[in-house]
């Protein structure tokens, strides 16, 4: 099973995300979501579709 790594960076309106599988297999490079509502839904929609179970870490800054 793979096991996928979602880092987010939340910031005040905005969050980076990349998403990342063991040995450094890059699964999504890092991009820039807003904090509305269509952007968080198609987040969770992406991180769903990904094979195996992810694992999400949050760091505010």
């Amino acid at each position: 099973m793979n096991m996928n790594a979602v880092g987010i960076d939340v910031s005040k309106g905005k969050s980076m995300v990349a998403i990342l599988r063991p040995y450094g297999e890059i699964v999504s490079s890092p991009f820039e979501i807003k904090h509305t509502s269509s952007n968080i839904q198609s987040l969770i929609a992406q991180i769903r579709s990904i094979d195996g179970e992810s694992r999400i870490v949050m760091e505010h800054t």
